[in-house]
């Protein structure tokens, strides 16, 4: 079964979700800040990891700055501050999912084998992992972007939207629909997170052959009339 990382400064937190993981089959091993983890992935590393957000020293996202520089590892993040900027960012800084305490173990069980379920569909779905659209060649793979031989610097959560609509070139998705799909769920907000990431990657894609385009009163497609 799959190895979690439980990180979450509360003793009795981590105690119960280490049970709770335990009971469901996973293999769990707990820390007590973002430090720690640091530490015990020079020698280890987990299928996913359970992140607090406020801890002492390295904090939630301090750390998941970090991970995000060297892996693409699936993070659910978790706070006890139910505040729209704070799981935004989370989102952005490139977590899979994000819950507010207090959460139901049980949900939480449900929401890592969802992420693993979506890795799996993924990886049986790559008959190609190299698709060419004009200038743009993504590397499903590497998880890599390249325009003119230019590599993107993408977060993970900009690639996984380009290289999904890149597979999709001339169809439009709501922004619900974006959502759902690359993180899994839907989201309750008013939209300003994929506005804001389409908005970065347009930059990124400004010497590209085609751009992503606003369907007005939809969502978003790649013009691959461009």
């Amino acid at each position: 079964m799959p190895h979690v990382f439980v990180i979450d400064d509360e003793q009795n937190i981590r105690d119960i979700l280490e049970k709770y993981l335990k009971k469901e089959g996973f293999t769990v091993s707990t820390f007590q800040d973002g430090a720690e983890v640091l530490s015990a992935l020079k020698t280890s590393e987990p299928d996913l990891f359970v992140l607090d957000i406020m801890m002492p020293n390295v904090d939630g996202l301090e750390l998941l700055r970090r991970l995000r520089k060297q892996s693409f590892i699936p993070v659910i993040v978790v706070s006890a501050r139910d505040e729209e900027l704070d799981r935004i960012l989370g989102l952005e800084l490139g977590a899979d999912d994000y819950l507010t305490k207090p959460f139901s173990p049980r949900e939480l069980v449900v929401r890592i084998k969802n992420i693993f379920k979506r890795i799996d569909r993924v990886e049986q779905g790559q008959s190609s992992y190299h698709i060419h659209l004009k200038n743009v060649q993504l590397n499903k793979k590497k998880r890599q972007v390249k325009i003119d031989d230019q590599e993107l610097a993408l977060t993970p959560k900009e690639y996984d939207v380009l290289a999904f609509l890149i597979q999709n070139p001339g169809q439009p998705f709501t922004r619900e629909k974006l959502i759902e799909t690359i993180w899994g769920y839907h989201y309750a907000g008013d939209g300003r997170l994929i506005d804001d990431l389409v908005k970065r990657l347009r930059k990124k894609m400004e010497h590209a052959d085609y751009q992503i385009v606003t369907v007005w009163g939809y969502g978003y497609k790649i013009d691959e009339e461009a």
